[in-house]
């Protein structure tokens, strides 16, 4: 996998676990209020396991200590190698959170049929009349969909969320992606908050705890 960030260590991303959260480069999406614009390039010049291998020896060496590892982006599911390097991971008996658009659904399904994912937090970025917007992009609806049907079928522990950014969505808006979703799955508002300047680089800093990769 071609990596962009990595944070060695968070207590919130990933309840109930000690945990690192590792960022992948490129996304398919390009999300206008996105907090790593850096991330969502694809990096087509480098090798495809460009920094895999560091964040694959870190989690070895703190097996110990470390108990989940946070699979974030960029978008992870269009990694043509996250199999293999997900399959290390859970060798070394350490939990995965993925973050995703649900975008891929026939990804998604596949890494929960082989056991490689223990949570799922999947964002869903508006109702369907308005998804291109948030999204930057035409997006296919129907994939989304089928995520969340996947994700909620899957009995594996999940949260849906969206971010919410006025000006682009309001209240209704809300009141909509809610009937997407029965009454008892986890689903959270984030509310959008207006980056600071160096916001974008933030998963790169070392000040924020973070090791480029």
């Amino acid at each position: 996998m071609v990596i962009g960030g990595f944070t060695p260590f968070t207590l919130t991303d990933y309840p109930g676990e000690i945990a690192a959260i590792c960022f992948t480069q490129g996304c398919n999406f390009s999300c206008p209020f996105c907090h790593n614009k850096p991330l969502i390039p694809r990096d087509k010049t480098g090798p495809a396991n460009k920094g895999s291998e560091k964040v694959l020896a870190f989690v070895k060496n703190r097996k110990d200590k470390l108990t989940g590892l946070v699979i974030s982006g960029g978008e992870p599911t269009i990694q043509p190698d996250l199999f293999s390097f997900l399959e290390t991971v859970k060798a070394l008996g350490t939990r995965v959170k993925l973050d995703t658009n649900g975008s891929n659904p026939k990804v998604l399904l596949k890494l929960l049929k082989e056991g490689f994912i223990d949570m799922v937090a999947m964002d869903i970025k508006a109702p369907w009349s308005k998804y291109f917007l948030l999204a930057g992009c035409t997006v296919n609806t129907d994939n989304v969909k089928a995520s969340i049907d996947i994700i909620l079928g899957s009995g594996i522990k999940h949260v849906f969320r969206t971010t919410f950014v006025p000006g682009l969505l309001d209240h209704e808006d809300l009141d909509e992606i809610r009937t997407y979703l029965p009454s008892e799955a986890r689903y959270v508002v984030q509310r959008y908050k207006k980056p600071a300047k160096t916001e974008t680089q933030r998963v790169f800093s070392y000040r924020a705890g973070c090791r480029p990769i």
